[in-house]
């Protein structure tokens, strides 16, 4: 199967052209790479074209996570897509191969591959990765809800694939949307029969030493991106999957003995606790102070407007009973 790689790039760096370099050099090389460039002004689009990626062009106000996604999709031919974030490095030549595995062999529809942290990732980061990214892969069904909630729809566009006649089947990505553009997609996929694959021999260095403050906006466009899809929310208080990260946080910290990270725990926690609380009755907020604390305020004017033509639409629908 032919694979195209979708990268959406702000300000890439240098990094890029490592990127570009160690997939074009995978023992499964990409049929094509596709660059999303929004405004960047470090030279990013010249580095890709360089590298032999096309590139397309999204003003910065006009970035969203699914529906520029979905633009690249519809330049793309090939039959696998596969989605990565600008600071996702391959870890060896096989992360294609092992990441499209299960897509060729028909057990999964969607699959992801495993973060590791990079070298600069601080303690409670490895924690995180490791947690979420386990050493054994596994398939996520429609089986597992009962038990394990959200996590059954777990996925990370980071580094993921998807057939392109699923993403097709359905209408690719939400649009617009804040956050969780893969987790919305991934639960399609599970509550419609079919397979989410975790490829924990699919490898990419990807990791974050967020601060507090950051923490805080990302769970807040976290609750702002459930809070928009009720439907969600009973599936949120299985699986306790917020609790199992402290735990194994915690565990890193006996384990390595750094009890002064455990003030550093408590304030990213309760700062990931609350953001998401905020975020899920976002409404009740000022418009000023609700953009001042999302981690994308530029997506705003997109999602009001969404919201706007859907209460017209409702609208004229109820004038037309």
């Amino acid at each position: 199967m032919r694979v195209s790689v979708i990268i959406p790039t702000l300000n890439a760096g240098e990094e890029l052209n490592e990127l570009l370099k160690r997939l074009k050099s995978q023992s499964v090389p990409p049929f094509e790479m596709i660059v999303m460039d929004s405004e960047s002004t470090d030279g990013t689009p010249k580095r890709a074209l360089t590298q032999g990626a096309r590139v397309y062009y999204v003003k910065r106000g006009e970035f969203d996570h699914g529906g520029t996604r979905n633009q690249a999709a519809a330049e793309a031919s090939g039959d696998i897509l596969m989605f990565m974030t600008q600071d996702a490095m391959p870890a060896d030549e096989r992360l294609i191969e092992e990441l499209v595995k299960p897509l060729e062999q028909g057990t999964a529809a969607y699959a992801y591959a495993r973060q590791l942290p990079d070298d600069k990732a601080n303690l409670l980061e490895r924690m995180s990765r490791e947690n979420n990214y386990p050493q054994d892969s596994h398939l996520q069904t429609m089986e597992q809800i009962q038990e394990k909630g959200l996590r059954t729809f777990f996925c990370s566009n980071a580094c993921a694939a998807i057939r392109r006649d699923v993403f097709d089947h359905f209408g690719g990505f939400e649009e617009p949307v804040i956050f969780n553009e893969d987790l919305f997609m991934a639960a399609q996929c599970v509550m419609s029969g079919k397979h989410v694959a975790y490829c924990a021999d699919a490898k990419v260095y990807h990791s974050h030493n967020y601060s507090a403050m950051q923490q805080f906006k990302r769970f807040f466009d976290n609750g702002v991106s459930m809070s928009l899809h009720p439907w969600m929310k009973k599936y949120s208080a299985i699986g306790g999957a917020g609790s199992s990260l402290v735990k194994h946080q915690l565990s890193g910290i006996a384990r390595e003995r750094e009890w002064l990270l455990v003030p550093k725990l408590i304030t990213e926690s309760a700062a990931k606790l609350i953001g998401f609380k905020l975020g899920m009755h976002h409404k009740k907020l000022p418009k000023s102070i609700v953009r001042r604390i999302s981690m994308h305020p530029l997506i705003w004017r997109q999602l009001s407007k969404a919201r706007n033509e859907a209460l017209s639409e409702a609208a004229a629908s109820k004038e037309g009973k």
